[in-house]
């Protein structure tokens, strides 16, 4: 039976392995080990990234980000009712202690690039407006463009309904009669559904593709993966800082 620091216990627990008497628990039964085969009591914080917990590698240490391709009809919540988008995820990984929360919601009916993270400063960092991270969407319409909708957005006048403030400017690129790709640079509630029914439209179907530098690639609906450090980046790459 090996020994674990307290600070362990408590790492894993707040990872969701359980609770710090199943962690100690899983302790006791030898379930939980270092690659090397070091002892867990001669352990030191810089360690922890090589434990493994029943064999497998440990799960990501707090500070972890992760891109989901979200399929419709899952809620980017911890507890609203029907299918959460942590039901894609390792279960683990909705009891994580800070929680793993979005970077910028996509509603039940909308699908695409979904940014999770439990690190409360890269998450402000990505949903704030004075960093104008872009996001871009491509759209399917009801009913046919009437053709000035480009020169609405991109004019920084359009004001919602129950708003008192204007938009910043949106860019809009016309892909199709009824479809469209528009870049946002700031993200309220239903942003571009309310944008297209401000000009008379309605959105029958919303695809966020990309989040600054960073799309989807080749991951399917309802995958996801760990972003590292070059993929952080890419998501500020075509930001600009307000006070700068």
């Amino acid at each position: 039976m090996s020994a674990a620091p307290a600070a362990l216990v408590r790492l894993l627990a707040n990872l969701g392995y359980g609770s710090r008497r199943q962690v100690q628990m899983l302790i006791a039964q030898d379930a939980v080990t270092h690659a090397d085969g070091t002892p867990l009591a001669a352990l030191g914080p810089s360690d922890w990234p090589r434990l493994r917990v029943h064999g497998e590698p440990i799960d990501p240490l707090p500070g972890m980000a992760l891109m989901l391709h979200k399929p419709a009809g899952c809620v980017c919540s911890h507890d609203d009712a029907g299918t959460l988008v942590y039901a894609l995820l390792p279960p683990r990984f909705r009891r994580r202690r800070p929680p793993l929360s979005s970077a910028g919601r996509l509603d039940r009916d909308s699908t695409g690039l979904l940014l999770m993270t439990d690190d409360g400063a890269l998450l402000h960092r990505i949903i704030s407006p004075r960093r104008h991270v872009p996001r871009i969407y491509r759209v399917r319409l009801a009913q046919n463009l009437r053709g000035d909708e480009a020169e609405v957005f991109a004019a920084g006048t359009l004001l919602l309904k129950g708003e008192t403030r204007p938009l910043r400017p949106a860019r809009m690129q016309v892909t199709g009669a009824r479809e469209a790709r528009v870049t946002l640079s700031e993200g309220r509630y239903h942003q571009v559904r309310r944008m297209f029914a401000a000009v008379g439209n309605h959105v029958e179907a919303l695809h966020r593709e990309r989040v600054g530098g960073l799309d989807l690639g080749a991951l399917p609906p309802g995958g996801w993966r760990l972003l590292d450090a070059q993929d952080r980046a890419r998501i500020f790459a075509a930001a600009t800082d307000a006070c700068a």
